[in-house]
């Protein structure tokens, strides 16, 4: 059977991902800076690492991030509420000629517990994250995979038997990336038909 035509065949020279919408979650990676302070960074490539314990991301060496991880062998994880849109935009902020970036000032946070780092105020979920392994070579991009060494929850997000899990969405509905550029927030969802016996 022939490629269907509706379907454009693009030359692979340049990636693809720009052409087209894709759902992501959207976190806040948390780092120590060199001199002691604390960096926000925004990013979408990120999801668990497997059905245990481990979380990873895609950033780059280019980034602040990068380094500060790869020193202090850490990083915090928030996942911020819809509402929140505006305090992830600012995490995003260039630094200043001086290699500082200031408008994380206006960004309420607290300490994290069991690591040396920094949480965005109201997320629903916060990790703790030591770093496990960086993997280097996708491109300019590098996979940074923390084991998670302690987590915190907002109540109101934990899955219940007494809460349906459409309402519990629905009630507290998720922020996410729709790469490239744009951002929704979900509240509304189905109940996926898994064919009885499947397992993970």
């Amino acid at each position: 059977m022939a490629i269907p035509s509706h379907l454009e065949t693009f030359d692979m020279k340049f990636p693809i991902w720009d052409r087209v919408f894709m759902v992501f979650p959207l976190v806040v990676i948390g780092s120590k800076e060199e001199d002691g302070t604390f960096d926000l960074a925004p990013k979408h490539m990120a999801m668990p690492m497997g059905w245990g314990n481990y979380f990873g991301f895609v950033c780059t060496p280019r980034h602040s991030t990068y380094d500060n991880i790869q020193r202090e062998k850490s990083f915090t994880v928030n996942f911020p509420k819809p509402s929140e849109w505006l305090a992830t935009s600012l995490a995003a902020a260039p630094r200043c000629d001086d290699g500082k970036k200031y408008s994380l000032r206006a960004l309420e946070t607290f300490h994290s517990e069991r690591i040396e780092g920094i949480f965005v105020s109201d997320c629903y979920i916060y990790l703790e994250c030591n770093l496990d392994r960086i993997v280097d070579g996708f491109g300019v991009n590098s996979l940074i995979v923390g084991k998670i060494s302690t987590s915190h929850i907002d109540k109101s997000a934990l899955r219940n038997v007494e809460v349906d899990d459409h309402d519990l969405i629905y009630n507290l509905p998720l922020l996410s990336y729709l790469h490239p550029g744009r951002f929704t927030e979900i509240s509304g969802s189905k109940s996926f038909p898994f064919p009885e016996g499947m397992k993970k």
